[in-house]
């Protein structure tokens, strides 16, 4: 357990733990995201990569040698014929994913998946790797690990407790640069399904399902290839009168062609009865900067400001693979479930149609 300078409140920003885990897991994918979070991640925790496997065998050879992985294959196809992996954890673009999730339902060994976000390209894709993982009773996690955020979480946390009471504006406000993968070039989208899902999701972790929601893109001036979604501008809309509102702007100024970085992600929850606010550490990665929150209660009318040593990348990204180790364990679907991700993917696909048309767009009551 790391330090924590303080314990003002028990925020609950630990991940539950398996009772086993030394639970094989096969690893597909060998890119940053495996290689500098996943991984990194898994070991920290005492979690059991296995073997690995990815469309270049000499990539996957030099992240099983970091690692310590002792079985690499030469493809995603070798690698699930080896009957000891009992866990896939996925780590591709989504135009890809669901053919791989349709070859690993076939293994019977193959009891439990982390897929990564986005899940699919579209709502549709969604469905059906959802619907191929229920039939063949496998379980299934998506990867939206900033839910597993300790910020975030300790939020959560608040609101569970109805520390802040009856939640009334929340906003979040992303100026980032991320690094774009370059299969997006491909998609013709970038920011609501890479980076703004987060935050998306963040709301609906926080908060449940919106009634409506509407969104406003603009391209990035950075960004060369054709893209429909670069800045992103959201509001959501809920039945008790809730606001949300993200700005997630991945221009930031022209801090690439010589002008000073002003780059942060700061959030923000105001309740009839407190106030929550805090600091996503991400955009300085690979220095290790700890998220953050402060808050306050007609109670205490003062600020408390509790703080800890993990980071969002890579430490919470043993979050979601604990949480699959435990449902697995308990028979208990996962906060993070397909079913779950689901709705978080018609969100997302909602704004862009409300991008398209200029209108606000109603959310099924089920997707």
């Amino acid at each position: 357990m790391t330090h924590r300078e303080s314990d003002a409140a028990d925020l609950g920003i630990d991940p539950v733990m398996p009772q086993n885990r030394n639970v094989p897991i096969g690893c597909i994918g060998a890119g940053f995201i495996m290689d500098d979070c996943h991984l990194v991640a898994y070991r920290a925790a005492g979690f059991h990569p296995a073997a690995i496997a990815s469309r270049r065998r000499e990539q996957a050879d030099k992240v099983a040698e970091r690692h310590g992985i002792t079985r690499v294959f030469d493809n995603p196809s070798e690698l699930l014929t080896d009957t000891s992996i009992e866990v896939v954890d996925i780590a591709v673009p989504p135009d890809v994913q669901l053919e791989i999730i349709r070859e690993v339902v076939r293994h019977p060994h193959i009891r439990g998946i982390l897929a990564q976000k986005p899940i699919a390209g579209c709502f549709s894709e969604a469905q059906k790797i959802v619907d191929l993982c229920h039939d063949a009773g496998v379980t299934l996690c998506v990867n939206q690990n900033m839910r597993y955020d300790h910020s975030i979480r300790a939020c959560k946390t608040m609101l569970d407790q109805g520390k802040l009471g009856e939640p009334v504006l929340a906003t979040i406000d992303m100026r980032a640069i991320p690094h774009w993968m370059p299969w997006q070039q491909r998609q013709g989208w970038m920011t609501c399904r890479i980076m703004s899902i987060h935050h998306l999701d963040a709301m609906r972790y926080w908060f449940g399902d919106p009634v409506r929601v509407f969104a406003s893109f603009r391209t990035d001036p950075r960004t060369t290839f054709p893209h429909v979604d670069g800045i992103g501008l959201y509001i959501l809309e809920y039945a008790s009168g809730l606001r949300c509102q993200i700005c997630d702007d991945v221009w930031a100024g022209p801090a690439r062609e010589g002008a000073a970085e002003d780059l942060g992600i700061t959030w923000r929850v105001e309740g009839t009865e407190g106030i929550a606010r805090g600091t996503i550490g991400w955009p300085k990665y690979p220095r290790r900067c700890p998220s953050t929150i402060d808050w306050t209660t007609t109670d205490i009318g003062r600020w408390e400001q509790p703080r800890w040593d993990e980071v969002w990348f890579p430490d919470a990204f043993a979050g979601p693979m604990a949480e699959l180790l435990v449902a697995m364990e308990t028979c208990v679907e996962p906060n993070l479930s397909g079913r779950d991700n689901l709705r978080t993917m018609a969100l997302v696909d909602a704004c862009y149609e409300s991008a398209k048309t200029h209108r606000a767009i109603e959310l099924p009551t089920s997707p």
